[in-house]
């Protein structure tokens, strides 16, 4: 056994934990020291969206699987679910030393990349600086402002599981297969597949570097045998998150990313398998966003930075000086500093860091060529898919033959491999520049390096007046006013252009004379580190402010309003509909079942029912409400769906009350067969629904009935996961309930009898029911959970031990 050198073996990790938790700690200070939280957008969504889930939890100490305030109900699988994979939550909470969530994740992004440079061989103080770099880089900053906390969290563990498959690899295979199984498993503990991809990207291309390595060297036996041992480590990783991939599949497949069963190019749907491609490449990037990266107010930084708000702008005097305040004020929202391609939500720039773009260059010259033939392309393809529409050749082709990647959107996220990429490159450059001192080759590639980034740099600064600065709509603006916000932006421009130029000569001056040996490796190493926080932490500050930072009150943000009060006075089942916003808002699902709500993956058919015919009938609806004469009898959609109240406002008397809603349940005088899914649409929009419904004879059998005008049914008992109704008829009859269908999981029983679920009216679930007296229950058990949670826990005490017993192998090897 070897002796521990506490000097050498233990004290730079020490260090290195206690610089982590020094900069998390003063990065959020006002959530240690003021206890308060980090106001994200999306948490606040989500926790309107998950409040009868979560209630139902509280209460039964069930999961429900199902939540029903949201688009009229949906599986809650990407909502609220606790699975059986407690291990790995333990081991995230031990290794974040629980920090608070979501700031945690920062800190584990520091930790996870350190061990990755440790296990490409960069020494723990470089490391130290190179862990900073990821872990502060601005798309960690902005998607933790935004409450992008599970994909935060993915990123976070990407380094971890690469550090594993490395050591494999490279050092030691059974600490390699411990490491590989825990990282695998916290990075999908996370539920953020769209990283994973991502992640399985970059060890693809890794695992083909290393082929390539294996075959020069004739040991192409060795290279299996690894790959067998990370494939049981991925298989036992992947048992972590059985149940929930086995959910998430299966409801894949009926989402917006599943494939459209319409083939009419009249009806407002996408025909294809996955995303419409206007979706998914929504937020492309423009052509020279990427610039960013090494400047961040390339294009005037984030779009929700408005010069007018700033005294000393040229934008702001002009506008003071306008003699004409209510111009003045319309002129006011044209101020933002962001110029660049319009993005529907918003824009903000993901900044790699001057310094970091500048060690990529020096990684590109010196890091070993493996290395750098692995990481420069994945970068590069990473690049071209974040320009999405803009370079479509490209993305289109990709979009419609790369495996699972049509899931997707938001293509700006593929600058998590570039941001992973970059750090580590660059550190193993460096890493090779202090093994092998100065010499002539090592200046003449210092200088490209420098020349190649910092010259970029000076282009910009000396031939910036050659932008226009002005987005295309913003031609029509007065000419005093266009010509200030074209000098603002210019000055946002030129001043980031310098600085990054500064820190990229600086950082070179100091590596030049580090490899020169004219200043020690310590002064060194806290420079490193110290100017490589400064750059980064500065940008990052632009993103979260005091602003960002709120004392939580429980449920201050859903306190009810006068008119949720009012609607809530009703205790019968109903639906509430709320015209500000239906299909984007989640802060009615709190209080109310909500015929909107706020989801990226929302049910194809409901969106298509939106798309073809509620929006129609929302505007109709909107059009006879303010002319006072609305037909509450014509509205077939709204009256299926049981929207009982109509919401437009916070007031009392904001709302309207429909007194033809169907209700929980109704029986029809008839039913109309079609043969597709695109005819079962068109015949709904126009459809009767208190009195007719329609059914795709190509999937479900009606049998034949008749109406019975006196039969009843009623809804006696209703939970998120389980529905119960009485009838009673004197006929067989057919019944239509306003609850989804989503068939992969619910039960129906007359009598404690199962029978069929058909859908009706494109999304609703029907049941023929015979005559008599009869008691009908519907129970969402979906195998996925029931199933796959069992084998999700027993993976997990299981990934668990393999962790434990490769350290203590490792340990005792050492």
């Amino acid at each position: 056994m070897k002796q521990i050198n506490f000097s050498k073996h233990v004290l730079p990790h020490l260090i290195a934990i206690g610089v982590f938790v020094t900069i998390t700690f003063f990065f959020f200070s006002p959530v240690f020291l003021e206890h308060k939280s980090l106001s994200q957008h999306d948490i606040q969504e989500w926790e309107g969206s998950s409040k009868a889930v979560r209630d139902f939890r509280d209460q039964t100490g069930e999961e429900s699987l199902w939540a029903p305030s949201m688009f009229s109900g949906m599986p809650a699988y990407l909502i609220n679910v606790h699975w059986g994979n407690q291990a790995v939550g333990y081991l995230k909470a031990i290794l974040s030393l629980y920090i608070p969530h979501p700031i945690c994740n920062i800190y584990l992004a520091f930790i996870s990349y350190y061990i990755l440079l440790l296990a490409f061989g960069v020494r723990p103080y470089l490391a130290i600086a190179g862990a900073i770099a990821f872990g502060l880089s601005s798309y960690m900053i902005i998607g933790l402002a935004a409450g992008h906390n599970g994909r935060m969290g993915a990123v976070a563990f990407m380094p971890l599981v690469m550090a594993g498959i490395h050591l494999a690899f490279s050092k030691n295979k059974i600490l390699g297969f411990g490491i590989t199984t825990a990282g695998i498993a916290l990075q999908l503990r996370e539920n953020h597949l769209q990283i994973t991809y991502y992640l399985f990207m970059i060890v693809a291309v890794y695992g083909i570097v290393q082929l390539i390595q294996y075959v020069k060297q004739k040991q192409v036996f060795d290279f299996v045998k690894v790959m067998g041992l990370l494939v049981v480590a991925a298989c036992i990783a992947v048992g972590t998150f059985f149940g929930p991939l086995w959910a998430i599949t299966e409801y894949t497949a009926y989402s917006i990313r599943g494939k459209s069963e319409l083939t009419s190019p009249t009806i407002n749907a996408a025909d294809v398998r996955g995303l419409d491609k206007s979706y998914a490449f929504n937020n492309s990037y423009g052509l020279l966003e990427p610039l960013t990266l090494l400047i961040p107010n390339f294009y005037g930084g984030s779009s929700s930075n408005y010069l007018a708000s700033d005294q000393t702008s040229k934008s702001y005097k002009a506008l003071a000086s306008s003699g004409n305040s209510e111009t003045a004020n319309q002129l006011a929202n044209y101020t933002t500093a962001y110029w660049g391609p319009q993005q529907p939500f918003g824009a903000a720039p993901y900044y790699a860091g001057a310094i970091i773009t500048f060690l990529f260059a020096v990684g590109v010259a010196f890091a070993e060529k493996k290395y750098v033939w692995w990481l420069l392309p994945i970068s590069v393809i990473a690049l071209l898919m974040t320009f999405g529409s803009n370079l479509s050749s490209f993305n289109y082709f990709l979009f419609d033959h790369l495996p699972g990647y049509n899931k997707f959107r938001s293509v700006t996220f593929t600058l998590a491999i570039i941001l992973f990429a970059m750090p580590l490159l660059g550190m193993m450059g460096l890493e090779k520049i202090m093994e092998y001192g100065l010499n002539k080759e090592t200046k003449k590639k210092l200088l490209i390096a420098l020349a190649s980034t910092g010259g970029i740099c000076l282009l910009l600064l000396l031939f910036a007046g050659t932008f226009s600065f002005l987005k295309d709509e913003e031609g029509q603006l007065p000419p005093w006013f266009r010509n200030a916000l074209a000098e603002d932006r210019k000055s946002l421009l030129r001043s980031d252009a310098f600085r990054s130029l500064a820190f990229i000569v600086i950082t070179f001056v100091v590596i030049y004379f580090e490899a020169w040996k004219k200043i020690s490796p310590a002064i060194f190493y806290t420079f490193l580190t110290f100017i490589v926080l400064i750059d980064l932490a500065v940008v990052d500050k632009r993103f979260i402010t005091k602003e960002n930072y709120y004392r939580k009150q429980k449920n201050a943000a859903f306190a009810l309003t006068e008119a949720d009060q009012e609607i809530a006075k009703d205790k019968s089942y109903y639906r509430v509909y709320n015209l500000q916003g239906a299909m984007g808002e989640a802060k009615t699902s709190y209080t109310h079942n909500s015929i909107g709500g706020y989801h990226g993956a929302k049910l194809r058919r409901y969106v298509d029912l939106y798309d073809s015919c509620l929006m129609n009938e929302t505007s109709e609806f909107i059009q006879d409400a303010q002319s006072g004469r609305p037909d509450f009898r014509k509205y077939g959609i709204l009256n299926m769906l049981n929207a009982k109240y109509f919401m437009y406002g916070d007031q009392r008397n904001n709302i309207i009350l429909n007194p033809n809603a169907n209700g929980a349940a109704w029986f029809v005088a008839s039913v109309e067969t079609v043969n597709s899914p695109t005819e079962e649409l068109k015949k709904v929009c126009d459809l009767s629904t208190h009195e007719a419904a329609v059914v795709d004879g190509s999937k479900f059998k009606v049998q034949s009935f008749q109406f019975d005008s006196a039969a009843v049914i009623n809804l006696s008992e209703h939970k998120p996961n389980y529905m119960k109704y009485e009838s009673q008829s004197a006929a067989d009859g057919f019944a239509v309930f306003s609850e989804i269908y989503y068939e992969k999981g619910w039960k129906a029983t007359i009598d404690g009898k199962e029978t069929e679920i058909l859908r009706a009216n494109y999304i609703l679930r029907a049941l023929s029911i015979p005559a008599g007296k009869h008691l009908i229950e519907f129970t969402f058990k979906p195998d996925a959970f029931y199933v796959g949670n069992k084998v999700t826990q027993a993976s997990s005490w299981i990934m668990m031990l393999v962790l434990l017993g490769s350290l203590g192998w490792s340990l005792k090897k050492e």
